[in-house]
């Protein structure tokens, strides 16, 4: 079965100005939102900006926000975009609507200037919990009313457009009708200094493709874009503005920073985009490129493109030179600055170009008027060689063909290895037997030997928790007898903390002007992701997701979407968390880490998941991921219904539950709702606790799924497991549901079934 992806509303916000039409007349007009620093508070005006023109106090006027509330640029103005592109498509009632957003910035904004008050005193501690990426996400959705479902990716410059994807995926595979998805993205001190520190800025207008490019600008912005299947939009009245008929995903894996020479990542997404949509290369009447204006990035996308489509390249042109580099927000901003290109029959020119590159092909430079867009590319690439590309194609050119595929049966999907960094014994399974116990609140990962996985020179400029990921990735690989697996996909709530808090107490103490570059190329939350591929040479889909503690959840869901919807056959998904003492220290002054008997600690789990006809004939598979789903702000009636719908598809029934693992922690502000869901959902099912020996952190649920595949594999579940001691059981376990809830929001279920 085929379904068409209509595009039903959109919503955007940039240096351009506040919405659609403010954005289509600077394009019209070929004006620049680029220019002097005007709302940024950086020693460094010399660097020109795209900066939205509203004060954060202006934006919290218009939304009719409390002055008094928490809030971060980057939601503020996701906000904006959302609402318009909400009105657009008429949609009011959100139970059912997914909302899916791309950030990297997330509540930097606020984090910089607030970061010594964090340390030193109590006066700004209710901007710590708006740092990480899902809270911007959160408050962006929150301010709408109640969406089914909320993610953060966060993958540099592609974020809002593998959130794009990922509302594709969820889409095809039946879980939802109706997604909105796109990004939000802030300017702050942090990633202008950082980019600054690459040597990549420009000061003077950016000049995407041209022979004296000498580097980017940086914008901000926000755009939202509402998906839906054609079936959906025709029930509602809504007219599609277009239809999203392919999107690829790819990794260079070559360089945390630099494309490679060939474009191979950018040349495999655009081909996947295409190859999903039906859809000829010559049938492409415009490509939006990336197009920042750097050295590296223009001669390996102009070589990506005419390994695509020969010397004849499609018209192309990059609007960065409109709304300067938006980084995480680009994906979704460029898509909509795409559909009003489609729709009102126009080319955009890049702007400041003059002179043709060696070996390069000269993009629109006038604006053109009175052209057909049938089909349009939008690419998208971000640190580590996350490349993404998307299809779009007018509602004149929907044939059947081009529908994407539309899933919700699949081949078992099993793990076939899971492996573990952590407080206990490192990739062992010897706390089964003899578990390392804690009387201390906080506890940092025992190291592996990490000489077989990193050369010393690497490991001389690699943070413990690169290494961690990279050992129990390989040993997951290994074990797997999967040696390539198709995607790579990662959650993680903080990313590479101890990098990112280096690079921003120096920012904060010393100033602007003696920055290290090495801290912030490995402050990005995708850094784990991509240095896995590179390590390993994975060019397939990759990913990583952002969202507090539902950050391995969200991973392991798209995974989950793909192996089901048949587009991947394999993936390694990982769960990625370092603590710092500091930062552990300033979540335990908000309540989320210290409290009561719980003990925080660090994350390095990688699992490797295949469909059964995938798995190596050598290889015996843990158990099966049998069902899976996750929801946002779910009443107790939605909870029984999330319940009953995965227990449908593992097809079992309540009672055929062996145990329940749940992600108690020994605070009772976490335990008490926790225990109180538990009973109502699962009567007398004995419950299973395991962050008591591997402690809490925005990722600890991956732990949940590697102790419980271990359990099943092992036919056994260890005494010290059991939350109470009265319900231990030697019989052989069967059937393990996994129950995560985490700041009382965002719920997930998996069910877990042995495969011997």
């Amino acid at each position: 079965m085929k379904t068409n992806i209509a595009i039903t509303g959109a919503g955007i916000v940039s240096a351009l100005g506040v919405g659609k039409q403010q954005t289509l007349e600077a394009l019209l007009q070929k004006r620049s939102g680029v220019g002097e620093m005007r709302y940024l508070k950086s020693e460094h005006k010399e660097f020109p900006v795209g900066e939205v023109p509203m004060r954060d106090s202006e934006m919290v006027a218009r939304l009719g926000l409390d002055a008094a509330r928490p809030t971060t640029r980057t939601s503020l103005m996701g906000m904006l975009a959302l609402g318009e592109a909400l009105q657009q498509a008429r949609l009011e009632n959100l139970e059912k609507v997914g909302f899916v957003s791309g950030t990297t910035v997330g509540g930097m904004d606020k984090s910089e200037q607030f970061y010594l008050d964090f340390l030193e005193n109590d006066q700004r501690n209710e901007y710590i919990a708006t740092h990480d990426c899902g809270a911007c996400t959160e408050m962006i959705a929150d301010h709408f009313g109640r969406f089914a479902f909320v993610s953060t990716l966060s993958t540099a410059c592609s974020s809002a457009a593998n959130a794009i994807i990922l509302g594709a995926e969820k889409i095809c595979n039946g879980e939802v009708d109706i997604v909105v998805v796109g990004g939000s993205e802030c300017l702050t001190k942090f990633h202008l200094n950082g980019f600054n520190s690459l040597m990549i800025l420009d000061k003077e207008g950016c000049r995407p493709f041209d022979a004296t490019r000498a580097g980017l600008n940086l914008g901000e912005g926000a755009a939202y874009i509402v998906l839906e299947t054609q079936q959906s939009a025709m029930k509602r009245g809504v007219e599609p503005l277009a239809y999203l008929s392919g999107y690829g995903n790819a990794c260079d894996a070559f360089h945390q920073t630099a494309s490679s020479p060939n474009g191979e990542g950018a040349y495999r997404a655009m081909r996947e985009a295409l190859k999903k949509g039906g859809v000829a290369p010559e049938k492409v009447d415009y490509i939006n490129a990336h197009g920042t204006g750097t050295q590296n990035n223009d001669e390996s996308e102009c070589e990506a493109m005419r390994r695509l489509f020969g010397e004849q390249l499609p018209p192309f042109s990059s609007t960065k030179s409109y709304t300067g580099h938006t980084t995480s927000a680009s994906g979704s901003i460029e898509a909509v600055i795409c559909l009003l290109a489609m729709q009102q029959r126009f080319l955009p020119a890049s702007l400041n170009w003059s002179h043709p590159m060696d070996n390069g092909h000269k993009p629109i430079t006038e604006l053109k008027t009175d052209v057909d867009l049938h089909y349009v590319l939008c690419n998208s690439f971000g640190f580590g060689g996350n490349d993404s590309s998307l299809l779009l194609s007018s509602p004149k050119s929907q044939i059947t063909n081009h529908k994407l595929p539309f899933s919700n049966h699949h081949s078992p999907i099993h793990i076939l290895a899971a492996k573990q960094i952590s407080i206990q014994q490192p990739l062992s399974e010897d706390w089964m037997q003899n578990p390392i116990t804690y009387q201390v609140p906080y506890v940092r990962s025992i190291a592996a030997d990490y000489k077989s996985y990193v050369t010393p020179i690497e490991a001389r400029r690699m943070g413990n928790i690169l290494k961690r990921a990279l050992a129990t990735s390989i040993e997951a690989m290994r074990e797997s007898g999967i040696e390539n697996p198709d995607a790579c996909i990662t959650g993680t709530g903080l990313g590479c903390i101890e990098n990112t808090e280096l690079f921003l107490d120096a920012l904060c103490r010393d100033g602007e002007q003696l920055l290290k570059p090495t801290y912030f190329m490995q402050s990005t939350h995708n850094t784990i992701s991509s240095l896995i591929a590179i390590k390993n040479k994975l060019h397939g889909y990759n990913a990583t997701y952002a969202h507090k503690g539902i950050s391995f959840d969200s991973a392991l869901q798209d995974a989950w979407l793909q192996l089901c919807s048949d587009s991947i056959k394999s993936a390694l998904v990982g769960g990625h968390d370092e603590m710092t003492p500091s930062y552990f220290k300033l979540l335990e002054k908000i309540g989320y880490l210290g409290q009561g008997n719980s003990i925080a600690g660090e994350t390095a789990v990688s699992l490797v998941l295949a469909q059964g006809n995938a798995i190596p004939s050598e290889t015996n598979p843990l158990c099966e991921l049998a069902a899976f789903s996750m929801r946002y702000c779910p009443e107790i009636h939605s909870l029984h219904e999330m319940l009953q719908e995965v227990l449908k598809q593992a097809d079992i029934t309540l009672n055929q539950i062996d145990a329940v693992m749940t992600g108690v922690n020994g605070n009772q502000a976490n335990d008490n709702p926790y225990l109180l869901d538990s009973k109502e959902l699962f009567a007398n099912i004995p419950l299973l606790q395991y962050k008591h020996l591997f402690g809490e952190s925005y990722t600890a649920s991956g732990f949940a799924y590697y102790v419980a595949a271990h359990c099943l594999d092992k036919g056994v579940i260890p005494q010290q497991l059991y939350v109470d001691a009265s319900q231990v059981s030697d019989k052989t376990p069967k059937n393990i549901l996994v129950f995560n809830r985490s700041d009382g929001k965002n719920y997930s279920f998996g069910i877990l079934i042995t495969s011997h």
